[in-house]
C-alpha cells in the first residue's frame, strides 16, 4: 500500500525510519527520481535522501560545488523538477532528506559563480568579500588564482568583451577561463589590465605554497565560506530553509562540518532556523571517538556504524598470515602509524602548505605572544608535526582538548629540537574561539583526510577491506562482545544517528568488502595466488600490485575500462610510483599491462575466476549478514542507491554508475508474490533482507526500541551475532547473522543454538515458524535456507 495513508505516510516530518540515497545529476534528473518514488515506498523507506541540489558547476556529477545558493540546479531538473519530485514523494507518503554544503562554493568557472565573480571584480569592496575566507593582506590586496600553466602564461591573456552581471563589459580570458575586469582598469595590454585587478593569476604549482584563500581540502576550485557570519549563513541557507518551511524538505545532511570555524554554533543556528528538523553531519569519527555532547544533531552519516559492522565480520585469525604476506611484498614490516605520519607530513609540506603558511602568518601577527624566541622555520616545522600527529580529524575546543594535549606531548617526546616551538604554540592552539586555534582545527581535518584516506589507505595493502573511511586498518576484526558493547552505547547515546554500509565516498562498496573479508579466513590460499600473479606479472611497486589484485578479485567480474580506471586512480593516490601532477608514464604502462593480463592472459583469467568462484558464495553470506546487522542495529539505516542488490563497486566515480530500477522492481514483485529467493548471483536474497527489515521498521517502529544481546551456545557459537531490538516493555525483532562462513563450511553448526524466550517465533525473511524451548532454537534449522534470520513472536 502506498499513498498518504500508507503506514508511516504522515511521519515524514519526524525522524526517518530509513532513508534511500539518490545521486541526482544531469544523467539522473529530479524527474527520474520522481519516477522511483513508488519503488522506494514499496521498498519500505520513509525518506528519499538526495545529493546536493542547489545550482552547481556545469557538468558536476556530485553537486558539492554549489555556485549559486538561490536556485535549484537546472541541469538536475530545476525548480519544476524538484516540485515534481517532492510531489511524487508525498503522494507515496515519503519525505525528503537533503544534503547541503555550507563549507565551500564552486569557483572553477568564475562567470558561473556570481559571488566569486563580484569579489574578483571589486575586491575588498565587494558586497560578498566577507563571504569567503580570504587573506587579503597576504596577497597584497589580491586573490591569488592558481590557473596558469606557467608564470609565462600571463602573456597568453586576452582582453575581450564579455557578458556577465547582465551587462556587456570587458573580460580577461585565459583559454576557456573568464575573469572580470574592475571598473576603470580596461586600458592597456591584457597584462597591464591584469596587473590592476583585485586578483592575480599565478602558476598552478603555487597553490601549495602561496594560495591566500581557504579551500575544501586541496581543491583550488572549491573556495571556503564563512558561514559563521550570520549574514553569510542567512544568504546561503535562505532557499534551503524556505524548502524546509514549506514542507518540501524534512531533514538535512550537513557536508564536511569539520571545515567550519564553529560547527557547534552553526548547528545551533541551523536547528533554530529549521525548526529542529532531523539533521545528521558528515563527521568521520576515529574508533572510540564520539560527537561533542552539545551538538544540535541526531548524529553522523554512519561511517562509525559501517566500521562496527565490518569489523565483527573479519576473522582475526587471518591477521598473522596476511601481515606476513604484506611484509614479504613490502620488503619489511610496515609501521602503519609511521606511514600515516609521513603521509600527513607530505600533505602539510605539499598540498596544504598554503594553509600551514597562513597559520604561521596569523601567529606572527600576535608578535611576542605568538613567537617568542622561536624562529619562523621552527614554528612552521612544529605546526606541521602537530598536524601530522593529531590522532583525530579535529578538536572543537573546549571539546577535544585532550587530543591537543596528547599530541603536544607526543611531538615533544619525538622531536626534542621542537620543544620550545611546541611549548610556545600549545597555549595559543588551546585557546578556544581564537583565530589561531580555529584555523588549526580547520586545517587538521583536511590533513587527516588527504594523508590517510587519500594516501595511506592506498599505500598499505595488507588487507584493503579495512582501508575504509572511518575505519582503522590496524584493528583486524572485533569480537561479538565488542559489537554488542558498541550497539549498547549507540542505543543509549545516538539512537537517531544514521547508519550505512556504502556511500558515494566509500573506497569500496559493501559487497566488495564482504567478499574481501573472506580473505581473512583463507589467507594462505590468497597468498599463494598473489605470489603466482606477481611472478607472472611483476610490478616494481609490489604493495600497489597487491592492492590492485585485491580490488579486482573483490569486484570481479568488472569491465576492463573500470579496472583500468581504478588502478590508475589508486596508483596516483598512493603517490609512491606515479602521481596526479607528475605521472610516470613507463610505470603506468606496466600497471595497465598488469590489468590487461587479468583479461588477456588465459592462465591469469582462469586463476582469478576460479578463486572468485571459491569465495563469492562466502562473500554473499557476509553481505547478507552485514546488511541485516546494519538495517537492524540502533540508528536510522540508509540504503545507498542500487545496493539493495549485489553491488560490486569501487571508489568514485565507479560507485556512481546508473541503477537498473526496472530489474529491482521485477525482483521485488516476485518477493511480494511469496518467493523466497535463493542466495545466488541475482542478489534477490539481499533485496529480500532489505525489504523485510525496512517494512518492519516502517510498520512497527516499536520493535526497534532497545538492544539486548541474545545468548548463543554450542560448538559454533562464535559464528553467530544475535540481538533483540525490543525494549524492556515491548517485544522486538531478533536479528541472527552468520560470521566466518568459510570456517563454518568446514565445521558445521553442530549443537549451536540461540536462546530466546520460550514459545513460537516466525522468521520474517522466510515465513517459517520455529519453537524455542529450554534448549533454544537449533541454528542449523533456523539458518537452513539463509545465513540470516529476522524473528518476531508468532
Amino acid at each position: 500500500m502506498t499513498g498518504p495513508d500508507a503506514p508511516g505516510g504522515n511521519r515524514h516530518r519526524g525522524v526517518p525510519t530509513a532513508t534511500y540515497r539518490l545521486q541526482v545529476h544531469a544523467g539522473f534528473r529530479l524527474e527520474d527520481a520522481a519516477e522511483v518514488a513508488g519503488y522506494l515506498a514499496d521498498l519500505g523507506v520513509s525518506h528519499a535522501y538526495s545529493s546536493p541540489l542547489l545550482r552547481s558547476a556545469e557538468g558536476s556529477t556530485h553537486g558539492y560545488d554549489t555556485v549559486d545558493h538561490a536556485h535549484i540546479d537546472e541541469a538536475r531538473g530545476g525548480k519544476d523538477g524538484f516540485d515534481r519530485f517532492v510531489a511524487a514523494l508525498h503522494d507515496h507518503g515519503l519525505g525528503l532528506v537533503l544534503d547541503i554544503v555550507p563549507n565551500h562554493m564552486g569557483v572553477a568557472d568564475a562567470a558561473a559563480a556570481p559571488w566569486w565573480w563580484d569579489v574578483l571584480k571589486h575586491g575588498r569592496a565587494s558586497a560578498h568579500a566577507d563571504a569567503f575566507d580570504i587573506d587579503w593582506d597576504a596577497g597584497e590586496g589580491k586573490v591569488r588564482l592558481p590557473v596558469l600553466g606557467s608564470a609565462d602564461d600571463v602573456q597568453k591573456l586576452e582582453l575581450v568583451d564579455g557578458g556577465v552581471d547582465g551587462a556587456e563589459g570587458p573580460e580577461l580570458r585565459y583559454y576557456d577561463n573568464r575573469f572580470p575586469v574592475a571598473p576603470g582598469t580596461e586600458s592597456g595590454t591584457p597584462q597591464e589590465v591584469h596587473d590592476r585587478q583585485h586578483y592575480e593569476l599565478v602558476d598552478w604549482r603555487r597553490a601549495d605554497t602561496d594560495l591566500n584563500y581557504r579551500r575544501f581540502f586541496a581543491i583550488n576550485t572549491l573556495a571556503g565560506l564563512r558561514v559563521e557570519d550570520p549574514a553569510v549563513f542567512d544568504a546561503t541557507h535562505e532557499l534551503v530553509l524556505r524548502l524546509v518551511d514549506d514542507g518540501s524538505v524534512d531533514g538535512l545532511r550537513i557536508d564536511h562540518p569539520d571545515g567550519l570555524a564553529d560547527p557547534k554554533g552553526y548547528l545551533d543556528r541551523l536547528a533554530e532556523a529549521s525548526g529542529h528538523r532531523w539533521t545528521v553531519v558528515e563527521k568521520i569519527l576515529e574508533p572510540g571517538e564520539d560527537l561533542p555532547e552539545g551538538w544540535a544533531t541526531a548524529g553522523t552519516t554512519g561511517y562509525d556504524a559501517l566500521s562496527e559492522v565490518d569489523q565483527v565480520l573479519v576473522d582475526p585469525a587471518g591477521e598473522a598470515a596476511l601481515t606476513a604476506l604484506d611484509t614479504e611484498l613490502s620488503g619489511g614490516t610496515v609501521d602503519y602509524a609511521q606511514l600515516v605520519h609521513d603521509s600527513k607530513r607530505e600533505v602539510t609540506d605539499g598540498a596544504l602548505g598554503s594553509e600551514v603558511a597562513r597559520l604561521v602568518r596569523v601567529i606572527s601577527e600576535l608578535g611576542g605572544a605568538g613567537r617568542g624566541a622561536v624562529d619562523g622555520q621552527q614554528q612552521t616545522e612544529a605546526l606541521a608535526e602537530l598536524l601530522a600527529s593529531f590522532p583525530v580529524y579535529r578538536s572543537y575546543l573546549p571539546d577535544g582538548r585532550e587530543h591537543l594535549d596528547a599530541t603536544v606531548g607526543a611531538v615533544r617526546g619525538r622531536r626534542p629540537d621542537l620543544v620550545a616551538a611546541v611549548d610556545a604554540l600549545h597555549p595559543l592552539l588551546a585557546q578556544a574561539a581564537t583565530e589561531v586555534a580555529t584555523r588549526f582545527e580547520q586545517t587538521s581535518g583536511p590533513v587527516m583526510a588527504k594523508g590517510v584516506e587519500d594516501s595511506a589507505y592506498y599505500r598499505w595493502a595488507r588487507f584493503v577491506a579495512l582501508n575504509e573511511v572511518g575505519g582503522d586498518p590496524t584493528r583486524f576484526g572485533s569480537s561479538v562482545e565488542e559489537f554488542h558493547e558498541a550497539q549498547a552505547r549507540r542505543v543509549g547515546r545516538r539512537a537517531r544517528s544514521m547508519t550505512t554500509l556504502s556511500t558515494h565516498d566509500t573506497k569500496r562498496s559493501e559487497d566488495v568488502r564482504a567478499r574481501l573479508a573472506v580473505l581473512a579466513e583463507l589467507p594462505t590460499e590468497w597468498a599463494q595466488l598473489v605470489r603466482t600473479l606477481l611472478a607472472r606479472h611483476p610490478l616494481p611497486d609490489r604493495p600497489l600490485a597487491h592492492l590492485v589484485w585485491q580490488n579486482l578479485v573483490g569486484a570481479w567480474p568488472l569491465s576492463r575500462e573500470r579496472a583500468h580506471a581504478y588502478a590508475e586512480k589508486a596508483a596516483r593516490e598512493a603517490g609512491t610510483s606515479t602521481t596526479w601532477t607528475d605521472p610516470d608514464e613507463p610505470f603506468e604502462l606496466q600497471l595497465h599491462a598488469l590489468v590487461d593480463a587479468a583479461y588477456d592472459d588465459p592462465a591469469t583469467t582462469a586463476d582469478i575466476e576460479a578463486f572468485v568462484a571459491r569465495i563469492a558464495p562466502l562473500g554473499w553470506s557476509n553481505s547478507l549478514s552485514q546488511k541485516l546487522l546494519q538495517l537492524t542495529m540502533p540508528g536510522v539505516p540508509d540504503v545507498y542507491q542500487g545496493s539493495e542488490l549485489w553491488d560490486f563497486s569501487l571508489v568514485d566515480p565507479d560507485n556512481r554508475r546508473p541503477v537498473d530500477y526496472a530489474a529491482r522492481r521485477r525482483l521485488l514483485a516476485r518477493i511480494d508474490a511469496g518467493e523466497v529467493p535463493a542466495v545466488d548471483e541475482s542478489g534477490a536474497a539481499k533485496l529480500l533482507v532489505v525489504v523485510r527489515v525496512l517494512r518492519a521498521r516502517r510498520d512497527h517502529p516499536e520493535w526497534f526500541g532497545g538492544y539486548t544481546p541474545v545468548e548463543v551456545t554450542g560448538s559454533a557459537a562464535d559464528h553467530v551475532v544475535a540481538f533483540d531490538r525490543g525494549a524492556p516493555d515491548a517485544p522486538g525483532v531478533v536479528a541472527v547473522a552468520t560470521r566466518f562462513p568459510a570456517a563454518l563450511a568446514a565445521s558445521g553448526w553442530g549443537d549451536t543454538a540461540v536462546h530466546l524466550p520460550t514459545g513460537a517465533w516466525r522468521d520474517l525473511l522466510t515465513g517459517e515458524r520455529f519453537v524455542s524451548d529450554v534448549a533454544g532454537i537449533a541454528v542449523d534449522v533456523l539458518l537452513a535456507r539463509l545465513p540470516v534470520a529476522l524473528l518476531v513472536r508468532d
